[in-house]
């Protein structure tokens, strides 16, 4: 990866969701602006503010989709992330932070 880029694998449950009521929502349904959850695989060196293992939380309509050994992945930029959510060991704080 090279300068602020990060490589993200989509979580599995970002695919289809249910409602309430039970009922599956596709992953192709347009719904408003919705926030997608991830889990970055790689990171340029410019990184600064994410690591590799860390669950990212970005907007699905920024992004550029790279196919590697038959698995999908998300080509995004740091600044494209809103949150992290992953509670490095040692670290104060409530693992959510922007």
């Amino acid at each position: 990866m090279l300068n602020d880029r990060l490589l993200v694998q989509l979580d599995e449950d970002a695919a289809e969701r249910r409602s309430n009521g039970g009922i599956v929502i596709p992953a192709t349904a347009v719904v408003g602006k919705r926030l997608t959850w991830g889990r970055v695989v790689a990171a340029g060196q410019q990184v600064r503010q994410v690591e590799v293992g860390d669950r990212v939380l970005f907007d699905p309509d920024e992004r550029a989709e790279v196919e590697l050994e038959a698995t999908t992945y998300l080509l995004l930029r740091e600044k494209d992330v809103h949150a992290v959510a992953q509670p490095r060991p040692g670290a104060p704080g409530t693992g959510l932070y922007l």
